[in-house]
């Protein structure tokens, strides 16, 4: 049964749509906007509210009609932007909008694409830390 188990948890770690590279950490965001380092990056919130400066506001993307906002939207972006995505409603691994925007965006041609690693949810990991809000 530990086998079992101990695998079940290994496995699941191939699940996610993206790799541990396209984490892109909040503190390197954050100085990012801060040193206006954001010209080559589109910045875009599929959770309940945009919070993060200047970022553009999708919706949910658990939401059908989100995820298609989303994919209208990248139609009018270069494909050599970066484009990173984040939202914050609660923690990571649980969070029902992260997984189907990325894959919207994977599915839209872009090849840099990051995911904002908010772990515990937009408060903790970026608003009680002074990060840059809208």
């Amino acid at each position: 049964m530990l086998w079992s188990l101990t695998w079940g948890t290994y496995a699941q770690n191939f699940t996610e749509p993206w790799k541990p590279h396209q984490l892109l950490p909040t503190k390197e965001l954050a100085e990012r906007i801060n040193n206006n380092n954001m010209e080559n990056t589109v910045l875009i919130n599929i959770g309940p509210a945009a919070t993060i400066k200047n970022s553009y506001d999708i919706g949910a993307g658990g939401e059908i009609k989100n995820v298609e906002k989303l994919s209208n939207y990248l139609k009018t972006v270069q494909k050599d932007k970066e484009i990173v995505i984040y939202c914050g409603c609660c923690p990571f691994d649980v969070c029902p909008n992260i997984r189907p925007a990325f894959k919207a965006v994977i599915n839209s041609g872009f090849k840099h694409v990051k995911l904002l690693n908010i772990k515990d949810n937009i408060k903790v990991d970026w608003i009680d830390k002074g990060y840059p809000i809208n």
